[in-house]
């Protein structure tokens, strides 16, 4: 069971100074923008907690709904779309925006937002969810930030009772605001940082968000309103870069300078950060404005109590951790040959018998590797024909073995990142052996990126070479023969 689904189930005992007031759980629950990043993370946490849940979705067959989940296809800028998903909905979260279109999407968010809203009222909606941006009203709030909270107006003028929840950054992988903050660290050494790096915010951990979200089903009647979010810690956007350089281990150095503004800064940002650029900007415009809780209210009417700025950083890099950005090359070979014989040559790798291609080139590496401080190519094997976890193969580690399957290794050779290098056996169907090779490389800052770009020819021809080179030798050697 997921947290977010505990905390709903032991909530009875955390509801501060008030009776509950608990949605029955066969009530229905819409969720639109389940696609998202926090729609889906929320919608995870309903299912786990065992509530029925729909979801509002622009292209049904695209999106994998876990079982038992409704969906229903439609937008909220087309209100003849709206009514079969909203039909017997108790609560609806809306968590949906246009800031990816490429018109104005003030302009968009206030219409889906509008017939949205008269949509609900007409279903008989008792509450709408919805989740804004933090920021002062009385500020010159940045087009983003403005549209945020225009939004939750506009929906709360459809009569139906609307719980906003504003939020500033949101810290946690696959976050918008997370990986611009990732770009940027991993990729720049020395950043150039204008003024508003200094703005204050108040940044909240992904799990947080979905926990308040969450606990909005349980708010009485009566209850609902504007509740500020965020975590403990408020600091600045310099802040939020050195202390994801900390935990990443990576030196960085914030040179501040005055003339650099947010709409300048989005331009640059473009350029290092090109597949947020869109978004990004709209982002990057905001920044001007701090986003600070001002209320205690979110903290007297809920039971959650957010994670400060280090623990938020730390879980996203720890769910990171399996899907950071890897590079890879991804070789596959039909074998004429038994699976059992392309194992054994696999599992022979290193040592007396070489790399099956590129011998030479695999001792320059080494070579190179000695000099840096490395243990280069030279240490052998244990054993020429067997192998466990932990072993040495020349420049490289045994992370994993499957017998008969699969073999993993890691690198042990200096390089800026991590490298692994992973051979599969599989037979498919009317017997046909398949061997798949895997090299992959987790760059470390701009440094890696170089390393790799720069190595890329070369690397093809040698990879190339070495599955070539195993699948020969499998041809060659029987099963359990001696390949000295």
């Amino acid at each position: 069971m997921t947290p977010v689904a505990s905390l709903l189930l032991r909530q009875a005992a955390k509801w501060p100074g008030r009776p509950r007031h608990i949605i029955p759980m066969p009530s229905l629950i819409l969720i639109t923008g389940a696609t998202g990043y926090v729609g889906g993370r929320l919608l995870a946490a309903l299912v786990a907690a065992g509530r029925p849940v729909r979801c509002l979705v622009r292209r049904a067959a695209r999106f994998d709904a876990p079982a038992g989940v409704e969906v229903v296809e439609g937008d909220c800028l087309e209100p003849d779309t709206l009514p079969p998903a909203l039909e017997g909905v108790h609560t609806a979260y809306y968590l949906v925006h246009s800031m990816s279109a490429a018109g104005d999407f003030q302009s968009l968010d206030r219409l889906a937002a509008a017939r949205f809203g008269a949509a609900a009222a007409r279903a008989g909606v008792r509450r709408i969810v919805y989740l804004g941006g933090l920021g002062d009203p009385e500020d010159d709030l940045s087009p983003h930030l403005s549209s945020r909270q225009e939004t939750g107006r506009t929906l709360g003028e459809s009569g139906v009772p609307v719980v906003e929840l504003r939020a500033s950054i949101v810290i946690g992988s696959g976050s918008l605001s997370f990986e611009m903050v990732r770009a940027l660290a991993e990729r720049l050494p020395v950043m150039i940082c204008p003024r508003w790096v200094a703005v204050v915010t108040q940044p909240i951990a992904i799990a947080d968000v979905v926990s308040y979200l969450a606990a909005a089903l349980e708010l009485p009647p009566g209850a609902e309103g504007v509740y500020e979010i965020g975590g403990p810690d408020v600091v600045s956007y310099g802040d939020i870069l050195r202390e994801y350089a900390r935990q990443r281990g990576l030196r960085r150095l914030l040179v501040s300078v005055p003339l650099l503004t947010p709409r300048l800064s989005s331009l640059w940002l473009a350029l290092v950060t090109p597949l947020h650029a869109r978004v990004g900007r709209k982002l990057i415009d905001g920044v001007r404005n701090a986003t600070v809780v001002r209320s205690d209210r979110a903290a007297r009417a809920f039971p959650v109590r957010p994670v400060g700025l280090a623990a938020a950083i730390e879980a996203a890099l720890r769910e990171a951790g399996a899907r950071r950005r890897r590079f890879a090359d991804d070789r596959t070979l039909e074998v004429d040959a038994p699976a059992a014989a392309v194992f054994d040559v696999v599992r022979g790798i290193g040592g007396a018998r070489g790399w099956y291609f590129g011998d030479a080139l695999w001792r320059l590496r080494g070579g190179l590797d000695r000099a840096l401080g490395g243990p280069g190519m030279g240490s052998g094997r244990r054993d020429p024909d067997d192998c466990r976890p932990g072993d040495a193969i020349d420049g490289w580690r045994v992370e994993a073995i499957a017998p008969g399957r699969r073999l993993r290794l890691e690198a042990r050779m200096k390089m800026p990142g991590r490298a692994w290098l992973s051979f599969e056996v599989t037979t498919r169907r009317h017997g046909v052996v398949r061997l798949r090779q895997t090299a992959e490389f987790e760059p470390r800052g701009l440094a890696g990126r170089l390393y790799w770009y720069a190595l890329l020819p070369i690397h093809a021809a040698m990879f190339e070479g070495m599955i070539r080179g195993i699948a020969r030798r499998a041809r060659e050697t029987p099963p359990g023969a001696a390949r000295a």
